[in-house]
């Protein structure tokens, strides 16, 4: 990989992503927060500084922009999959499980058993605490569909934090065709877009997510949340001595320096809107009454795609960095403290 520049050019992504959904906010985001972090505290997953450095990712803002339409209660909830998310995918991504893969499994396999034995393992491991709460809350309201979605999905996220765990250890870069499909599962878009349902209620039959271009289309928005998220995080992640992000990948696979491979990346990106509208367009009827809850369940989506995009402009990866104009942003590399 070529050595990195002092700094770097970076465009406004979210007016990228911004011409497929219109940005829009929750008005129950206040009270809504005050009790999804009053139960994080009291987990104890975090803190002191630690605490305080994770609160400041301003997760309240993210979920305000990415569940607009969802009440006080489900957006709540939506609040606690973020706290839960992000603190676990930070064990191993920066936390004291990063180089540890044979301890992140244990963790691992403390989640799976919420999700999956009739009587979940007893554990002080908060993550596991957290995510059981959570999946109480999801079984309230969600369709079992919903439910199987997460929970089938969640595995995923698991197992391809595990591998990112392994190709980190190991030094290994994946070839961009690996991955892609393997980055849709660690930034748990699955996970996401079943939390997208249960924060409207969304009641779907199961064949409409099995069907080919809802399929396809699932794969654009995740890559439409995530490439943003890889070009926007990566300058954190390098920092952390952490590669394992697509504008790393293309670098090496394209034998291109970095300002070449974030360009790269954000032609990908604009690529894959149209890729998405163009899907959009070629759906299908399947009937009234299933076509006005997928037309729901769609717009939710976008919201969240575009709320995502405008969160990655946050301290959790930009830090102290003026981007109030992200027109033409130059970031300066942060220092390698790995």
């Amino acid at each position: 990989m070529r050595p990195f520049p002092s700094q770097f050019h970076l465009s406004d992504l979210t007016a990228i992503t911004g011409s497929v959904c219109e940005l829009k906010r929750n008005p129950h985001i206040r009270g809504a927060n005050r009790a999804s972090e009053a139960k994080f505290k009291r987990i104890g997953a975090y803190e002191g500084r630690k605490l305080q450095r994770f609160l400041s990712h301003r997760f309240d803002l993210f979920a305000e922009l990415s569940f607009p339409d969802a009440d006080q209660e489900h957006l709540e909830t939506c609040i606690d999959f973020f706290f839960w998310a992000f603190s676990f995918d930070d064990l191993s991504d920066e936390g004291e499980l990063q180089s540890k893969p044979e301890e992140h499994e244990v963790g691992v396999k403390l989640c799976m058993s919420i999700l999956y034995d009739r009587v979940p393992k007893k554990t002080e491991f908060p993550y596991a605490r957290m995510l059981e709460d959570l999946w109480r809350r999801l079984h309230k309201t969600a369709t079992r569909g919903t439910c199987d979605r997460f929970a089938k999905t969640a595995v995923e996220w698991f197992e391809g934090q595990l591998q990112q765990g392994l190709n980190r250890k190991l030094g290994r870069m994946p070839t961009i065709e690996e991955f892609i499909p393997m980055r849709r599962a660690t930034i748990g878009c699955g996970m996401v877009e079943a939390m997208i349902e249960y924060s409207l209620d969304i009641d779907l039959p199961d064949y409409i997510f099995e069907h080919p271009i809802i399929r396809a289309m699932s794969d654009a928005t995740n890559d439409l949340m995530t490439w943003p998220n890889d070009i926007c995080s990566f300058n954190k992640e390098q920092a952390d001595g952490d590669y394992q992000n697509l504008v790393f990948v293309v670098m090496e696979e394209k034998d291109l320096d970095l300002q070449d491979a974030i360009d790269y990346v954000i032609q990908m990106l604009n690529d894959r809107v149209d890729d998405y509208r163009a899907l959009k367009k070629s759906l299908p009827s399947f009937g009234p009454c299933v076509d006005a809850e997928l037309a729901r369940y769609l717009r939710a989506l976008e919201h969240f795609v575009q709320g995502t995009v405008v969160w990655y402009y946050s301290p959790r990866y930009f830090r102290s960095i003026d981007i109030t104009d992200k027109r033409d942003l130059l970031i300066p590399v942060f220092t390698n403290s790995a």
